[in-house]
């Protein structure tokens, strides 16, 4: 499944995160690249430990927290520390898969990496190229998205970003561990998941809601690992 999600962040969030980001220290982006991704990585990004990723990302976590679109489709255990790129003058990542496991720096946490995800913190109009092309099961979708706005994919999926030839593409990404690992059950969950709100919502009080939520319980009890 390949969600958009909008408004992760307010413009006024985007303009704060990104004053504090202009501000950090950005070193070559293969510094978190696998052996297989550092040959198709060009890129800057700002260090995991840096307070600036830190206090940003601890902002996008928050917020995560509180959007239900997210929760419905993640359906999340673990979510690890966003982290922050850029790409410009020609800059591009090269197709690739991510990582299966990451683990947090400093720290003995590791996540299983179901979902990848991209919050975009730059404007479509302030920069040229740039585009994230997922390979899914309908072909390549390509995705360039407003500031605030995020991508929800499977990290399984191969993708790609096109080189930036205008101005600055600046990023945040970070993936997701869920309580069901399985994209095809995630999927069927967050179908019904919304099925039943809308069900709610033109008719409130129905008795199938009820027993559509009594169904939605059971599979998640049935595919949930938490």
């Amino acid at each position: 499944m390949l969600l958009h999600i909008p408004d992760v962040l307010t413009p006024g969030q985007v303009v704060e995160a990104r004053q504090k980001l202009n501000a950090a220290q950005w070193v070559d982006g293969n510094v978190t690249a696998g052996a297989q991704s550092a040959q198709a990585k060009n890129n800057m990004q700002i260090p995991e430990d840096h307070p600036a990723a830190r206090e940003v990302g601890d902002l996008i976590l928050r917020q995560l927290q509180q959007n239900p679109l997210f929760i419905a489709a993640a359906l999340p255990l673990r979510v690890f520390p966003p982290l922050f790129n850029s790409y410009a003058g020609g800059q591009s990542f090269g197709t690739h898969v991510d990582n299966a496991i990451r683990q947090v720096k400093g720290t003995g946490h590791r996540i299983r990496t179901d979902l990848s995800a991209t919050l975009f913190l730059t404007d479509p109009e302030d920069y040229d190229g740039g585009e994230l092309s997922v390979e899914d099961t309908y072909g390549v979708q390509s995705v360039k998205l407003p500031a605030g706005h995020m991508i929800l994919y499977p990290a399984t999926s191969l993708h790609h970003v096109r080189p930036v030839t205008r101005g600055a593409r600046v990023s945040s990404f970070f993936w997701i561990q869920s309580m069901v690992r399985d994209d095809g059950q995630r999927t069927l969950l967050f179908d019904l998941d919304t099925t039943i709100q809308g069900l709610s919502r033109d008719v409130p009080d129905h008795p199938a809601a009820v027993q559509l939520t009594g169904v939605y319980h059971n599979l998640l009890r049935r595919w949930a690992d938490a």
